[in-house]
């Protein structure tokens, strides 16, 4: 049975978790909009992220393994995807994979299209109305972390999303009133917020930290620096004798934590530039190889 969501995380259908997660990572950076400007890496990037969405979780990676690619019309994911056109990838996938509806026969033979009352194919048997709409979205991380408002089409419908600073990856929005009618009622959507790797920062708790390029000069001697952050322009004051990979702590410059209503520390870590050796005169590189 082909199984072409693993291929197209370049992982084993026998792969743990965590090696999911760190393949996700890696290919994710890759193929990043902002730092790959190949023509096709923005799709890329989506299938990516789409395919981490289904097997980082337990209940629909259980779903994929049992159907393979027959969920998709028997196509490899790839293929899959690029055929949606500008159909909303999330929405779909959220349709196939349980997430506000069950199975139907579509896409040329696959799976979607959904339930509210009648047989699963999964549990057996028959379920009650559910008017709640479950679908995931996967919004930047810097509207992650300084919030905003991110577009979505969910069931052919345009939502623009409020997102509050600081929403963790994996947390949950609730848009109450905008799920299914039925009966004079109207349920609510819940969206599962999937937050894209930044190609500059890291996060750990509310804590961020990102590298900054630090010339040989100014880490051998002390200086000043001008370092870009999510909130404004810093300028760091950098001590003689800096060491590659030296950490500098600039206080509530990282996540909103919106339980306790501050904001984590940022980390700014020196990367040591350093010169072409070919570029030096030969004077200097005597110098250098005497005294180093």
């Amino acid at each position: 049975m082909s199984k072409s969501l693993y291929d197209t995380l370049e992982v084993s259908p026998n792969a743990s978790a965590d090696e999911i997660k760190k393949s996700y990572r890696r290919l994710a950076r890759k193929y990043h909009p902002d730092i790959n400007k190949e023509k096709d890496a923005e799709e890329k990037f989506k299938e990516i992220n789409a395919a981490y969405e289904i097997l980082s979780d337990e209940k629909k990676r259980k779903q994929y393994d049992q159907f393979g690619d027959s969920m998709f019309g028997g196509q490899n994911f790839h293929d899959f995807a690029r055929g949606q056109g500008n159909v909303n990838l999330d929405d779909i996938l959220s349709q196939i994979f349980g997430g506000g509806g069950g199975f139907s026969q579509g896409f040329g033979g696959g799976f979607t299209g959904g339930f509210s009352e009648g047989f699963n194919p999964f549990g057996g048997g028959f379920r009650s109305a559910n008017l709640d709409i479950n679908a995931s979205i996967t919004i930047p991380f810097t509207t992650a972390i300084l919030g905003g408002t991110h577009s979505v089409n969910i069931e052919g419908n345009h939502y623009d999303v409020k997102i509050p600073a600081g929403i963790k990856d994996g947390g949950t929005l609730r848009l109450r009133g905008k799920g299914r009618s039925a009966g004079g009622q109207s349920g609510d959507m819940l969206l599962k917020v999937n937050i894209a790797p930044h190609p500059e920062y890291s996060k750990e708790g509310n804590n961020l930290t990102k590298s900054f390029d630090l010339p040989l000069k100014t880490a051998l001697f002390g200086g000043k620096v001008e370092v870009e952050t999510l909130y404004k322009t810093l300028t760091l004051k950098v001590p003689k004798n800096t060491k590659n990979k030296q950490r500098f702590r600039v206080k509530e410059l990282g996540a909103y934590d919106r339980k306790s209503g501050v904001k984590g520390d940022l980390f700014l870590e020196a990367n040591v530039i350093l010169p072409d050796v070919d570029s030096l005169s030969q004077e200097l590189k005597n110098a250098l190889e005497q005294y180093l």
